[in-house]
């Protein structure tokens, strides 16, 4: 069972989350072959009937850590690099910021300087959407 399914505390009485995600667990783990349906049936029971952490843990105990598919770890990737451009248009707002501030003081537009930091910026981060990832790692699918 991976981290995010198993509580802190293992005599901490339980969420309904987390008696969610050990279903999720056992539900992939039924899907994966390894469990047959009356065992999972079974477990399934125990887990909507856990009070503990420590009674969900043993219901999972012998079940490997499920692994994200290739569907999750994209989603993931994706969601990090759509958030290095929010912090990117931070950026541009706090340095045209700055830029305005330097014009007002000076009377006079100057040269737009947070051109050169941001153009590189985004140039990173397209160059790492373009970029041949690493996806074929581990054989997995």
């Amino acid at each position: 069972m991976d981290d995010r399914s198993r509580p802190a505390a293992s005599g901490i009485r339980i969420s309904d989350q987390d008696r969610d995600r050990t279903l999720a667990v056992l539900a992939t783990a039924l899907v994966e072959g390894r469990l047959d349906p009356p065992e999972h049936t079974a477990r399934a029971g125990a887990a909507v009937e856990a009070r503990t952490a420590a009674q969900l843990a043993e219901l999972t105990a012998d079940l490997p850590a499920t692994r994200p598919t290739r569907a999750e770890r994209e989603r993931g990737e994706l969601a990090e690099w759509l958030a290095e451009w929010r912090y990117w248009l931070g950026g541009l707002v706090i340095m045209s910021g700055i830029w305005g501030v330097r014009c007002l003081q000076k009377g006079e537009l100057t040269f737009y300087w947070p051109v050169t930091p941001l153009g590189i910026w985004a140039a990173v981060l397209i160059a790492i959407a373009i970029w041949p990832g690493d996806s074929g790692r581990d054989g997995e699918s």
